[in-house]
């Protein structure tokens, strides 16, 4: 699944590309891919003749900012999408061949098109009309925690989101309401720089490791930004490019493989359902030493 990185890495390449060009019609290949409104023909309708004035991020969603032709007396509306599993938004000229798992396309001047390609069908995309709330009609927004790069993010912050929580800290932090943006990759990669084994509980981590941990995060997803993300599986920027962080990660995916650090083989369990990666000599270490 897309997480942070990989959602501000389409983010930034969507206002390099896109903005201030109008949306002269779409197509939706898939019905369901529209979360709201529930008719095809008004999310269309609500698109047209909308520039884009701006993209941004907020957690894992993405939101455009629409902003009305000069004839329109309207005020601005918000085209919302989540890439969940698969989604991908690309950047392409409208005689390019459609992918089989193509779901939605929106026109462009210049026979330009955005196309929304998602092999698991899990994506959804919001069209919120003028003058309504969008944590009215994209209601997960309403129950992200801060993003890891918000002054609101700071150790005091997270030590009272992690406090007297009897759960282990590697699921903790893949809960949105605890950091918003964080998956499963970039929660290993964390840990792992700041010396916490994936199965330490909440209640059990010291004010030094969690201002350890927080440092980490940031730092990690700084520099998979700087990488263009992560390609595991599906991820792809706007103009199709891979992710280049998964050749430096620290330990995610490299069960098996020396550390990077002290070349004890890298350990995979699962927990809450989820693979967690992590150097037992590493992350022991650390954590004695805090």
């Amino acid at each position: 699944m897309p997480e942070l990185p990989e959602v501000e890495t389409v983010r930034r390449g969507l206002n390099q590309l896109t903005l201030n060009q109008e949306i002269t019609g779409g197509d939706v290949l898939l019905d369901r891919t529209i979360a709201y409104p529930f008719s095809v023909g008004e999310f269309v309708d609500g698109i047209k003749k909308n520039a884009i004035a701006t993209w941004h991020r907020r957690g894992k969603y993405l939101l455009a900012e629409l902003a009305p032709s000069s004839s329109s007396p309207s005020s601005s509306s918000w085209l919302g999408v989540h890439l969940r599993m698969t989604g991908q938004l690309l950047w392409l000229h409208r005689d390019e061949p459609l992918h089989k798992h193509t779901r939605v396309r929106l026109f462009f001047g210049e026979q330009q098109e955005l196309r929304f390609v998602d092999q698991r069908t899990f994506g959804k995309i919001w069209w919120v009309p003028p003058g309504v709330a969008v944590e009215s009609i994209m209601t997960g927004l309403a129950k992200l925690a801060a993003d890891p790069f918000s002054p609101e993010f700071t150790v005091e912050y997270l030590a009272l989101k992690l406090k007297n929580r009897r759960r282990p800290i590697k699921t903790a932090l893949l809960d949105q309401s605890v950091v918003a943006g964080l998956g499963n990759i970039y929660a290993d990669e964390a840990l792992f720089k700041s010396g916490i084994l994936p199965e330490t509980l909440c209640i059990d981590l010291q004010l030094k490791q969690i201002e350890r941990l927080r440092t980490a995060i940031i730092q990690v997803l700084e520099t998979s930004i700087e990488a263009g993300g992560t390609t595991f599986s599906n991820f792809l920027s706007v103009k199709g490019v891979n992710g280049n962080y998964g050749g430096v990660a620290w330990v995610y995916n490299r069960a098996g493989e020396p550390c990077r650090v002290c070349g004890t083989p890298i350990q995979r369990i699962r927990l809450a359902g989820r693979s967690s990666h992590f150097c037992l000599q590493c992350q022991t270490l650390r954590g004695v030493r805090s």
